[in-house]
């Protein structure tokens, strides 16, 4: 049994587990910022999607990063602590979009300003599961 391929899977599991709970921190904001706008008679903006979804982003990672495990030749512990660890990095920084991505769907749902603004700070969250991924890749 080789023991890395736990550390395959669990990369893809985790930042999966991560992207799923982000997705719907977000997505609850989002739907709870399109009621508001319904009751009061205001068009409610589908660009809200955009931060629902943006958690979702991180699974891709993973599966990007367990193709590159799956192909590398060093020890097995070694993939084995990276997968659960680089995985549950990635599913950090999706969590923590997603709690972003819902501050950003109550601000911009009641005032319909500052798209740019909080899609910046949702993206600096995914820049965390990037250089996780980036930075696993090297050692690797």
């Amino acid at each position: 049994m080789n023991i890395g391929m736990i550390g395959v899977a669990a990369v893809l599991g985790l930042s999966a587990i991560g992207s799923a709970i982000g997705a719907g921190i977000a997505g609850q904001a989002a739907i709870g910022a399109w009621k508001r706008n319904y009751m009061a008679n205001k068009p409610a903006s589908f660009l809200l999607v955009v931060f629902a979804g943006a958690p979702l982003t991180q699974t891709i990672y993973g599966f990007i990063l367990l193709q590159r495990m799956l192909a590398s030749t060093k020890d097995p512990l070694l993939l084995l602590g990276a997968g659960i660890i680089g995985g549950a990095a990635m599913g950090m920084s999706a969590i923590a979009q997603g709690k972003a991505s819902a501050s950003s769907c109550d601000a911009f749902g009641e005032t319909g300003k500052g798209f740019g603004q909080y899609i910046t700070v949702v993206g600096l969250c995914e820049t965390v599961a990037l250089f996780v991924m980036a930075f696993t890749f090297g050692a690797i």
